[in-house]
């Protein structure tokens, strides 16, 4: 049976820090509150954007706004300050030739596609899920099995790269093999993932070695 490989999206295959940071900082700003330090707020990426600003001391009663101020900001910037990380588009490629690919993320897919496009890679998956998609967002493996569901595949001989320990607990949870990449956010990964790369390049390299062995 045909590999499948699901890859996260922020700090994995792609650096939206610039955006990130300036979509945070103008929301904080807009509604008069005290502004969040980039660290801060880079600790907390890959959780949903509702999480995150509660972190960052955002009223409970505000976040709608808060996040509303936030994407708008996002989408006039993502576009040109968002980049694919080094060797992404050669791996991608590789990985295609040999695997069914998907994207699992916590942004919206709908973002997350035309982002995909402008950076040249879309073409290489075959599905891509994002909050928009599902109810519960990672660790929840519903995204994970959201995902199979779309290119149709079983969790066997399927495979989540991701940064953070909430791809890792998302792909256990869904009885998905977890490989980490250290390009990324998280932290402690040898503690969840069942291996750790530097990057998504070497951990498709190890994929597919271990392909050619089985």
């Amino acid at each position: 049976m045909k590999t499948s490989i699901l890859f996260d999206l922020d700090g994995t295959l792609i650096d939206s820090t610039v955006p990130i940071y300036r979509a945070f900082k103008f929301a904080f700003a807009s509604l008069n509150h005290k502004i969040p330090q980039d660290e801060q707020i880079k600790a907390l990426i890959g959780h949903p954007l509702s999480f995150m600003f509660s972190s960052l001391g955002a009223p409970k009663d505000e976040i709608d706004e808060f996040i509303k101020i936030y994407k708008e900001c996002y989408a006039k910037h993502y576009l040109d300050e968002t980049i694919l990380l080094d060797g992404c588009a050669s791996a991608l490629k590789s990985a295609s030739s040999f695997a069914d690919l998907a994207v699992v993320t916590t942004k919206t897919s709908k973002y997350s596609r035309i982002l995909l496009e402008h950076l040249g890679v879309l073409k290489y998956f075959k599905a891509v899920i994002g909050a928009d998609d599902v109810s519960r967002l990672k660790p929840d493996p519903e995204p994970i099995f959201t995902a199979l569901k779309a290119i149709n595949k079983p969790s066997t001989n399927a495979f989540m790269i991701g940064d953070t320990a909430l791809d890792a607990l998302a792909a256990k949870a869904a009885s998905v093999r977890a490989l980490g990449v250290r390009c990324g956010f998280g932290k402690d990964l040898q503690d969840y993932f069942e291996c750790v790369f530097n990057n998504a390049q070497d951990a498709i390299s190890w994929i597919k070695e271990n392909e050619a062995k089985s």
